[in-house]
């Protein structure tokens, strides 16, 4: 291989596996995907016909359709996490709340795996940031953590006197930042409490 070789460009599944990692780190994804598994359950089990051998176990009750109703809306609530990012917070505490009324409407939750598959993805929900706004608060974080360094690896020569003594008239060692003095101007916010 030479240096005038043409770089080969990335295959269709390399490409198509990126956009959606792309696709996938812009919102709530997993969020959405617990919630939305966990609808199916709560929606299928009220309408399920088991059969063992020649014996059919119907599961359907007289809240079947009220556990269609939860399972269709934590369906929705997981789509709409996933195409409308500005609608998390409400999202997740919906899916939260038909998780909990699941359990008395609908077999208990789908028999308890659609109620945690959908307070997961409600709980995901409502702590899902946008990593935009993730980073630029890490940012910010880091330049004051990095204005702070600064601040404790300069300190002002001060002009000594023949005694000994500074401008200030204190003596030479007392002018020396301490670790317990920057720490406290860190904790401040950089404002000195006198």
């Amino acid at each position: 291989m030479s240096a005038e070789t043409p770089v080969q460009s990335a295959g269709y599944f390399t490409h198509a596996r990126l956009r959606f990692r792309a696709w996938r780190g812009a919102r709530p994804f997993w969020a959405g995907l617990f919630t939305l598994l966990g609808g199916v359950p709560i929606a299928y089990f009220p309408y399920a016909t088991l059969k063992l051998g020649t014996m059919s176990v119907a599961m359907a009750t007289t809240a079947g359709a009220g556990s269609l109703i939860i399972g269709v809306l934590l369906v929705t609530l997981g789509l709409t996490m996933w195409f409308q990012q500005a609608t998390r917070i409400f999202a997740g505490v919906a899916a939260i709340v038909l998780a909990l009324v699941s359990l008395v409407v609908s077999n208990i939750g789908g028999f308890i795996v659609g109620f945690l598959l959908a307070m997961l993805g409600g709980a995901l929900s409502v702590s899902w940031m946008p990593s935009d706004a993730s980073a630029g608060g890490t940012k910010a974080k880091r330049s004051r953590k990095h204005a702070g360094d600064a601040k404790e690896a300069f300190v002002a020569p001060a002009a000594v006197d023949a005694d000994g003594t500074t401008d200030a008239g204190a003596p030479e060692s007392d002018q020396h930042l301490t670790a317990e003095s920057s720490t406290a101007d860190n904790g401040n916010g950089g404002y000195r409490a006198d």
